[in-house]
């Protein structure tokens, strides 16, 4: 198979995202929770591997006609932010003028981030926290914290958003990517399972959804507060 073929097959990879988006849609609208989850998992996936080999078969090169990048901006924005921002609403963990609140922020917090050329770091890092709703909602699904719990952790990512704090990308951040990518890929198994399993609150997935999300969620903070020598 030429190059250029292998490049375009990267493109069509990519865009599965969009039928998986609207399959975790068509879930979400019928209140089947773990099902949409299943799906936005299946998208997380996707998303992990469609980079590497974007840049393994340089299809900014190779295949030229398709834009990679927005089209990969666009279905993270539906399966990152927009439908797990509807879930959070229509699943009733928060109600009233809390999920409201809730679903605006996010839903425009995120869409100027996603448009903010300033998003990476040097090292491949995010600038800010980088509206992986999924992975939030998914987690508070699990858990499912108190209605404020809930509300403080959306505005304090929602700020975060707009900062300057480091976030990693478990697979381009080399630095600790050794624990970082594991640790990634252990979330994917924690969030199938979970959701395979409805949420159960003794399933031990929930834990580790929880364990592996600080990880995540501080290894860049860290990389900050514990400048790496040269």
């Amino acid at each position: 198979m030429q190059l250029r073929h292998k490049a375009l097959l990267v493109h069509l990879l990519t865009a599965t995202g969009a039928v998986l988006s609207m399959l975790a849609m068509l879930a979400a609208a019928q209140s089947e929770w773990s099902l949409m989850f299943l799906w936005l998992v299946v998208a997380f996936a996707v998303d992990g591997i469609d980079g590497p080999l974007a840049r393994r078969y340089d299809v900014k090169t190779n295949w030229a006609n398709y834009d990679g990048v927005l089209m990969d901006l666009i279905i993270d924005y539906l399966t990152y932010v927009f439908i797990p921002a509807f879930a959070l609403f229509r699943s009733g963990l928060l109600s009233g003028w809390t999920g409201w609140v809730a679903i605006i922020v996010i839903v425009y917090g995120s869409v100027v981030y996603f448009a903010d050329t300033r998003m990476k770091t040097n090292d491949n890092s995010f600038a800010g926290f980088p509206g992986c709703w999924n992975m939030v909602v998914l987690v508070l699904f699990a858990v499912k914290p108190h209605w404020a719990v809930i509300m403080l952790i959306v505005i304090a990512l929602t700020i975060a958003t707009f900062t300057n704090i480091k976030f990693i990308h478990p697979v381009r951040t080399e630095r600790w990517r050794m624990i970082s990518l594991p640790v990634a890929i252990l979330w994917v198994i924690f969030a199938a399972r979970a959701a395979w399993v409805d949420f159960h609150p003794s399933s031990w997935a929930n834990w580790g959804l929880v364990l592996t999300s600080i990880w995540l969620l501080l290894a860049g903070p860290l990389q900050q507060l514990l400048p790496e020598r040269r």
